[in-house]
């Protein structure tokens, strides 16, 4: 495979549309929960994303590699992958889509916590330390400062906030998984296989558990699994693999930032959401370490050239 490249115009405005579909999916689940419970929302679109890929790898002639025990890491990252939609599933029964969307996308400060107890090679630098202990806080603060509003967020918004959390650290874990595991060479398509089909059994297996499996047939309905299981879980997921095969992966992780960005302003437009003071303080503050730690390169060199261009001015200016 030829070396991966910096971003261009084309992965950039593929990154732009990837980040807002993946900030809207929150909205979906959320705005079809008068219709159907976010968790077996969830477990249908992931168990008809698993069809769809199972279909497209079926034509292009690439199986499941079960021997040499390569199901036992697929196994585990399904299983988180799932735990994730499943204690998601159940935060947004209880917290704002925008709220959920923030706390799930503390993910990459969680993997990158793990891959540097794991992998030497992922040594966690200064500027990320920095970008960790910032992101930490604005959680915090988001969680301690709810009094200072009396916004309703939902019905019980301290515990979803703390699900959508939870759902964060298990996706962190599942990219830890993955790259310490065979699965980090194994097709793209087989690891998203796994993820999707644990998805699919969790979700369904909890909206069971709890009760959650009534619904009312309906064209929005209709429309907005749809556009769960084509565009979000499979389309998108597919060229988000795509980029990674073409793009360096550090400058396309430098976008993380924008999801939760997106899903906050669509949240308050888009579902009328509030927005109390103290999240808001508090997100940008994990917005912040979220860029310090996915893209502490850039930080580091625009630093670098800052101090250049400071060092390289005559005296007197």
């Amino acid at each position: 495979m030829s070396a991966r490249k910096p971003l261009d115009t084309q992965a950039v405005a593929l990154m732009l549309l990837l980040c807002t579909i993946w900030a809207l999916q929150q909205i979906a689940v959320k705005a079809g929960a008068v219709d159907m419970a976010p968790l077996l929302q969830i477990g249908l679109r992931s168990g008809i994303s698993a069809v769809l890929l199972a279909l497209l790898m079926a034509y292009r002639g690439e199986r499941v590699l079960w021997r040499d025990g390569a199901w036992r890491p697929g196994a585990l990252a399904g299983a988180l992958f799932g735990l994730e939609f499943l204690v998601v599933g159940e935060g947004l029964r209880h917290t704002s889509a925008s709220h959920m969307v923030v706390f799930l996308y503390t993910a990459p400060i969680f993997a990158a916590l793990g891959l540097h107890w794991r992998l030497r090679a992922e040594a966690l630098r200064t500027l990320q330390w920095a970008g960790i202990a910032v992101a930490f806080g604005g959680i915090a603060w988001a969680f301690l400062g709810r009094g200072t509003s009396g916004a309703a967020v939902g019905d019980n918004p301290l515990l979803g906030d703390a699900l959508g959390l939870l759902g964060g650290a298990a996706w962190g874990a599942t990219t830890v998984a993955i790259r310490c595991s065979r699965l980090s060479s194994a097709p793209a398509t087989e690891t998203l296989l796994y993820q999707l089909v644990g998805g699919c059994v969790l979700a369904l297996a909890g909206a069971l558990a709890f009760g959650q499996m009534s619904f009312t047939l309906t064209p929005r309905l209709l429309g907005n699994l749809a556009f769960q299981s084509i565009v979000v879980s499979f389309a998108s997921y597919l060229a988000w693999c795509w980029l990674l095969r073409r793009y360096l992966a550090s400058r396309l992780g430098v976008f993380s930032f924008l999801t939760p960005l997106i899903g906050v302003g669509a949240g308050v437009v888009l579902l009328g959401e509030p927005l109390e003071p103290a999240f808001v303080q508090g997100a940008l503050l994990v917005l912040a370490g979220i860029v310090l730690v996915s893209g502490h390169a850039w930080v580091a060199q625009a630093l670098a050239a800052l101090r250049a261009r400071t060092l390289g001015k005559p005296r007197g200016i």
